[in-house]
This record gives C-alpha cells, sequence and structure tokens, in this order.
C-alpha cells in the first residue's frame, strides 16, 4: 500500500490586511476544504501555518493542509 497525498494553501484576506494591517484565516474557508477532503476519504496528515509577504510593507498568513489517503 502507498500513500497519495494533496496539498491545500488557505490565505486570509487581502482586503483585511491592507485596510487593518492584519486579518485572520478564514476559519469557515479551512473548515469548508477539510469537510470536503474528509468527505472523500482524505484524512489531514500535517498543517502549517506561514507569514507570507504581501505587496511590501505588510504580511499576512497562509495554512498550508497536507492531506492523505491509503491507495
Amino acid at each position: 500500500m502507498t500513500k497519495e497525498y494533496k496539498i491545500e494553501v488557505v490565505v486570509e484576506g487581502a482586503l483585511g490586511t491592507l485596510f487593518l494591517g492584519a486579518s485572520k484565516l478564514p476559519i469557515n474557508k479551512m473548515e469548508e476544504v477539510m469537510n470536503q477532503y474528509g468527505a472523500k476519504g482524505w484524512s489531514l496528515e500535517f498543517m502549517v501555518v506561514e507569514q507570507k509577504r504581501f505587496m511590501l510593507f505588510w504580511q499576512r498568513e497562509a495554512a498550508i493542509i497536507t492531506f492523505s489517503r491509503e491507495t
């Protein structure tokens, strides 16, 4: 048996970052993505939250979610 992997990147909103200087990760979007993959037999392998540069002066968070399943 081998494993198959998929990677999904969920990024915080650009407008909140521009106007407020910071925003938060869209939890509803993350739940939606996780539920979609879970319904198809994928399970969460690991997740990393990183700071990504946005334009010149701002940074925003991105969640990199890795799913796996047996093939």
